[in-house]
C-alpha cells in the first residue's frame, strides 16, 4: 500500500508564490508540504526577471559610453565582447538561483518533497514517487511556460524563448523578436543597445497594452531609433540553414534572414498535468480555474491559486502577494479572508523606462500630460525624452492611474502607484516638496493641469518653475 502523506495545507511548486504560500500557510500554524520535482529556483531568479535585467545593464552601458560625446568626452576603441556580456549574465542569474535555492534548504524538515504531484480526488494528490498526499486545502502555484506555437517550434536551435535565450554562447549578428509585450520590448532592444541587428514584429497596433496614445508614439519613436519595428503584421516562419527565414504582411510587407527569433508571445499556466477534472473546478475559457483574486480561492472548493498560474498579473510582487493571501487562506480554510489588492503596478525596463499605472481613462476622468523634451534634469542628464499621462477621477481630481515612458521612470511610477493607493488627488500630490533640479518636477505640468480642471484652487506657494536661486 502506497505511503500518505498527510498536512493542513499542501503546496504545489515551489516558485515566488508557491514559497511565499508555503511561508503563509505555516506561520498560520499550518502543517504544510510544498511539492516541486526540482527546487531549481524562481522563474524571476532563473529566467526572467534577473538574466532580463543583467542583459538590460549592459545594453545600457553600452548606450552610456556611446552617448558620452554629448557631454565633451570622447571615447575610443569601444568593442563589445559578446561572450563575456552573456557569460556575466549567466553567472551573476546563478548567484540570484542559489540564493533561492538555499532559502529552501532552510525549510523545516520534510516540508520540502521532491515529486510531480496531479490531483486523485478533493483533497488527495498523488505523487510520481507512488506516494500520496491528504491535505485540508491545496494550493497550486505551478507557474506559467513560453508559448512556442508550432511554426516556431520547427525552426528548432534557431528559434529561442526567455526560457533559452540567456543560454547563447555568443550575441547573435540579426534577431527577430516575435511579440511586443514586456519581455520582447525589453530584450529586443537590449540587444539593439550591444549591437545586434533587431526586428520586432507582432499582429496588433498598440505595444504593451497601452492605454495612453501619446505614451505609445514615445515609445515607437525610442525604439525605431535602434531596431526595425513592424506592427499590425502577421509572420510566417521557416527554416533556412542554419537560421530562419521570416515572412511578414500587413501593414507592411517583406522577407528577412535572421539567425535567431526570440518568441515572446505569452506564456501558459502549466496545469495541463494536473488531473484538474478530479477535483471538478469550474475553469474558464483557457482552463484556468475561476477565482477570487481577493481570496484566491477556486469557487467554494478547498483549492487556491496563486501566482503565473492564475493567468491574473504575471509579475513578481503580484506572485507573492498571491501566494500570502493563498496560503494564509489556506491555513484559515474554510473560512478564507478577504484581502484588497494593491494598486496594479506594471514596469517594463526599456530605456526610457515603460510603466503602467492603476485604472485607465474613464467618462469624465480628467487627464494631465508631462513631456520630458524641456525637462531641466532630463535636459541636464541628456535623458531628455519621452512622456508621462496621469488620470484622475471628476470632480475633485483624485489620482486613479497613470502610463509613462520616462527618465528615472521606476521610480515616478513607485511615486505615483503610492499616491494612488493612498487616494491622494493631484493638489495634494501637488502640495508635497518638489527637490529641484530633479526628474520628479516633472509631474508638476500634469498635476497642475488636472489641478485647473477641479474645483480646488492651486496651492499658493508652488513656483513656476523657475531655478531656485535664478
Amino acid at each position: 500500500m502506497a505511503e500518505t502523506l498527510q498536512c493542513d495545507v499542501a503546496v504545489i511548486g515551489a516558485g515566488t508564490a508557491g514559497l511565499a504560500a508555503e511561508r503563509a500557510a505555516r506561520k498560520n500554524g499550518a502543517s504544510t508540504l510544498l511539492i516541486d520535482p526540482d527546487f531549481n529556483g524562481t522563474t524571476c531568479a532563473t529566467v526572467g526577471c534577473m538574466p532580463s535585467k543583467l542583459l538590460i545593464a549592459a545594453g545600457r552601458e553600452a548606450v552610456q559610453i556611446s552617448r558620452a560625446g554629448l557631454f565633451g568626452i570622447e571615447v575610443d576603441g569601444v568593442r563589445i565582447d559578446g561572450p563575456a556580456v552573456l557569460a556575466r549574465v549567466r553567472a551573476e542569474r546563478d548567484r540570484f538561483a542559489a540564493g533561492t535555492r538555499k532559502s529552501i534548504a532552510g525549510l523545516p524538515e520534510h516540508v520540502a518533497v521532491r515529486a510531480r504531484a496531479r490531483f486523485e480526488g478533493p483533497g488527495r494528490l498523488r505523487l510520481d514517487d507512488g506516494r500520496d498526499v491528504e491535505a485540508k486545502a491545496i494550493v497550486i502555484a505551478t507557474g506559467s511556460a513560453p508559448i512556442l506555437p508550432e511554426p516556431f517550434a520547427a525552426l528548432g536551435d534557431a528559434a529561442l524563448t526567455s526560457d533559452s535565450i540567456f543560454e547563447l554562447a555568443d550575441l547573435p549578428r540579426r534577431l527577430a523578436v516575435v511579440g511586443s509585450g514586456a519581455i520582447g520590448l525589453e530584450l529586443a532592444q537590449a540587444f539593439a543597445h550591444l549591437g545586434v541587428k533587431v526586428a520586432l514584429f507582432d499582429k496588433g497596433e498598440r505595444m504593451a497594452k497601452l492605454r495612453c496614445p501619446k505614451v505609445h508614439a514615445h515609445l515607437r519613436k525610442t525604439l525605431e531609433e535602434n531596431l526595425d519595428l513592424h506592427l499590425g503584421v502577421e509572420v510566417t516562419p521557416a527554416p533556412e540553414g542554419e537560421g530562419a527565414r521570416l515572412h511578414w504582411s500587413g501593414a507592411s510587407k517583406g522577407d528577412a534572414l535572421f539567425d535567431k527569433v526570440l518568441v515572446a508571445v505569452g506564456r501558459k499556466p502549466q496545469l495541463d498535468a494536473l488531473d484538474l477534472d478530479k477535483v471538478g473546478l469550474e475553469l474558464d475559457d483557457h482552463g484556468v480555474p475561476l477565482h477570487d483574486r481577493k481570496t484566491m480561492r477556486c469557487g467554494d472548493s478547498a483549492v487556491f491559486l496563486a501566482g503565473d498560474v492564475a493567468a491574473d498579473l504575471a509579475l513578481l510582487h503580484e506572485a507573492s502577494h498571491d501566494g500570502a493571501i493563498a496560503g494564509r487562506n489556506a491555513a484559515a480554510f474554510p473560512a478564507p479572508i478577504p484581502i484588497e489588492r494593491s494598486t496594479a503596478l506594471g514596469i517594463t525596463f526599456t530605456e526610457p523606462v515603460l510603466a503602467t499605472i492603476g485604472e485607465a481613462e474613464e467618462d469624465g476622468a480628467i487627464t494631465g500630460t508631462t513631456d520630458f523634451a524641456d525637462q531641466g534634469r532630463a535636459r541636464v542628464d541628456g535623458v531628455n525624452r519621452g512622456a508621462l499621462t496621469l488620470y484622475a477621477a471628476a470632480p475633485h481630481g483624485r489620482l486613479i492611474g497613470a502610463d509613462l515612458i520616462a527618465p528615472a521612470g521606476e521610480h515616478l511610477a513607485h511615486m505615483l502607484a503610492w499616491a494612488i493607493q493612498n487616494r491622494l488627488t493631484a493638489t495634494q500630490l501637488l502640495t508635497m516638496p518638489f527637490y529641484h533640479p530633479t526628474i520628479e518636477e516633472g509631474l508638476k505640468q500634469a498635476l497642475r493641469t488636472i489641478c485647473a480642471a477641479t474645483p480646488i484652487d492651486l496651492p499658493s506657494d508652488q513656483d513656476s518653475g523657475t531655478p531656485s536661486g535664478a
